[in-house]
């Protein structure tokens, strides 16, 4: 049996402007360079980061650079399999270790300016004229490490030196969005194929990309598509709307692919009250997580600049689907369109937060109030540093 959700009836966070309006943030805080450093500093640089799939680490030394804040690092796997992550600079004079984006170390990684070189743990192991600098320890100036962690099949970074609560900051999102983290665990994440990867270069801020993922007040207009397979997304309520709420597919949809077609086999963990659902789960600052029966969902942003995000997206299925070779294009065709629909407006709406017209901001509807509770959260982090007029 499928539990009614319980609606939530009165807005919450935000500035409530009057009865029914919630203020946004003002303009300046999508465009303002100091306050993109900030968030590199405070948000990007010291919560955990959803950073890499773990399956594209496939053996020792293999490896690939993430930036995060400001910061470029390495994540690779050591001579027995384990997953390492360093800051990608060598400590001798602060070159950047690996400039490819992936690749492959075959013993250890050497600085191309001086030859330092460090083992798949870290540690320095040579350099020209070592052997004359005795006081040296080998440890303490080998590469500088980041914590890891690795949660539904990808690893996870967090470069604080006392990284929050990974329970509570990630999987604490989780059981937010779904009423208890257990329900993530049927569709096995971790152990689901990699089918499809499409990346894409937006020509906007971060937050309007995760602004635009928690709300459907513009459903009805873009994603024709979409609300053909899901339509209550056409009355502008997200599946984010209701703590446990999945979106029903309509009546006559078979699968979740872009004609609503049949889709592909089901995942076996998937609950009965789960099936012909869409879950979408936001996990801050930069993963979106979507659960359909048959196959996972997951963007991965990275913020590159004030006006510039490249999202990284995965279409995950159950191995022999993709191994079996199965046409996997009305699947992924959905939520590529999709994607593309929502990075046209947020690129459409990226100019108009440096208009004298939004300096002071805008409003949210009811149905965005989960909104206003991101803006209060970006203020609590960095709105000391948002200019105001």
């Amino acid at each position: 049996m499928t539990t009614a959700p319980e609606k939530i009836e009165a807005p919450k966070g935000g500035v409530k402007i009057s009865e029914s309006l919630i203020a946004t943030l003002p303009g300046s805080a999508y465009v303002d360079e100091a306050v993109f450093r900030a968030e590199q500093e405070r948000i990007f640089e010291q919560m955990w980061f959803c950073a890499v799939r773990s399956a594209d680490l496939e053996g020792p030394g293999t490896f690939k650079t993430v930036q995060v804040g400001r910061e470029s690092v390495i994540v690779s796997r050591n001579r027995k399999g384990e997953i390492r992550a360093f800051f990608n600079i060598c400590r001798h004079r602060g070159v950047k270790l690996c400039m490819e984006d992936s690749g492959k170390a075959e013993r250890s990684f050497q600085c191309p300016y001086h030859a330092w070189t460090y083992d798949l743990d870290g540690k320095l192991i040579a350099a020209p004229n070592l052997t004359k600098m005795p006081d040296i320890d080998r440890q303490e100036y080998g590469l500088v490490k980041v914590h890891i962690r690795e949660y539904l099949g990808y690893v996870w970074l967090c470069l604080a030196e006392e990284p929050p609560s990974f329970e509570d900051e990630v999987m604490g999102a989780i059981e937010t969005r779904l009423g208890d983290v257990h329900r993530i665990d049927g569709y096995d994440v971790a152990n689901l194929s990699l089918g499809r990867r499409i990346t894409y270069d937006v020509k906007a801020n971060w937050k309007l990309i995760i602004e635009n993922f928690m709300e459907c007040y513009h459903c009805a207009t873009i994603h024709p598509e979409l609300t053909e397979v899901l339509p209550e997304f056409a009355d502008g309520l997200a599946a984010q709307y209701f703590v446990g709420h999945g979106a029903e597919f309509g009546d006559e949809v078979k699968g979740f692919t872009i004609d609503g077609s049949e889709g592909l086999d089901v995942i076996p963990g998937v609950a009965e009250d789960q099936d012909r659902r869409y879950y979408a789960i936001t996990i801050k600052p930069t993963v979106f997580i979507n659960l359909v029966p048959d196959h996972v969902i997951i963007h991965r942003m990275f913020p590159m600049a004030a006006d510039r995000t490249i999202v990284e997206c995965d279409w995950l299925y159950l191995p022999h689907v993709v191994e079996s070779g199965k046409d996997l294009d009305a699947s992924v065709e959905l939520f590529n369109r999709v994607n593309l629909q929502d990075f046209d407006a947020c690129e459409r709406t990226q100019p108009g937060m440096a208009s004298r017209i939004y300096a002071n901001g805008g409003v949210l509807v009811p149905s965005e109030h989960h909104i206003g509770e991101f803006h209060d959260w970006v203020a609590s982090m960095v709105g000391d540093v948002i200019p105001t007029n």
